[in-house]
C-alpha cells in the first residue's frame, strides 16, 4: 500500500545529510571568546557555589542532654527576666533583641533534633517562645506583654523547668 504522502517529503534531502556534515567554521578570534566564556562561567558558578557555602548558616548540632538542659535553662532565665520588666526601663529594647536573638539560636539548634521533638519541655519551650517573638514582632519590642499572655507564659516556663528536671 502506497503512502498519500510523496516520498520526496518523508525523506531527508541530500541537502541536509551534507549540511549535518560539516562541521561550521569558527575563526579563531570566535574560537577563543567561546572558549573565554566557557571558563569564565565555569568561574563564575564555581564563585557562586562557594558564596552560598559561605554564607549559609552552619547547621547547629545539640551536642547532648546536658547541653540542651543547659541552654533551654538559660533561654528561661532571658524569658522570664524579660517580660518581668517595666515598660519605662531604657533597656527594654535591648533585652528583646537579646531574647529574639537567643530564642531563634536555640529555636535553630533544637528544632531538626528528632530525639527532642517528642519532649513535652521542648514542645511547651517552643511554644512559649513563638508566643514572645510573636508579640514583640506584632507590636514591636518596647510594647508591653498583656498579663493575661505573661501569666500563660511564665506557667509554660514553669512546666519547662519540670519536664527538664523529670528528664522530659
Amino acid at each position: 500500500m502506497r503512502s498519500p504522502v510523496p516520498a520526496m517529503l518523508t525523506a531527508p534531502s541530500a541537502a541536509a545529510a551534507v549540511a549535518k556534515a560539516l562541521p561550521v567554521a569558527r575563526s579563531n578570534t570566535t574560537a577563543a571568546l567561546h572558549a573565554t566564556a566557557s571558563s569564565r562561567r565555569d568561574v563564575m558558578t564555581g564563585v557562586g557555589a562557594a558564596l552560598l557555602l559561605a554564607l549559609s548558616p552552619q547547621r547547629a548540632r545539640a551536642a547532648s542532654d546536658d547541653e540542651y538542659l543547659t541552654e533551654t535553662t538559660e533561654v528561661i532565665g532571658k524569658v522570664r527576666s524579660t517580660i518581668s520588666m517595666d515598660k519605662t526601663d531604657p533597656k527594654v529594647a535591648d533585652a528583646v533583641t537579646e531574647l529574639r536573638e537567643m530564642s531563634n539560636s536555640w529555636v535553630a539548634k533544637y528544632r531538626r533534633e528528632k530525639a527532642l521533638l517528642g519532649r513535652q519541655s521542648f514542645r511547651d519551650m517552643y511554644s512559649a517562645l513563638n508566643a514572645v517573638s510573636g508579640h514583640y514582632i506584632s507590636f514591636g519590642p518596647t510594647a508591653p506583654i498583656p498579663n493575661k499572655r505573661r501569666i500563660r507564659i511564665l506557667e509554660e516556663m514553669d512546666a519547662v523547668e519540670k519536664s527538664l528536671k523529670r528528664g522530659r
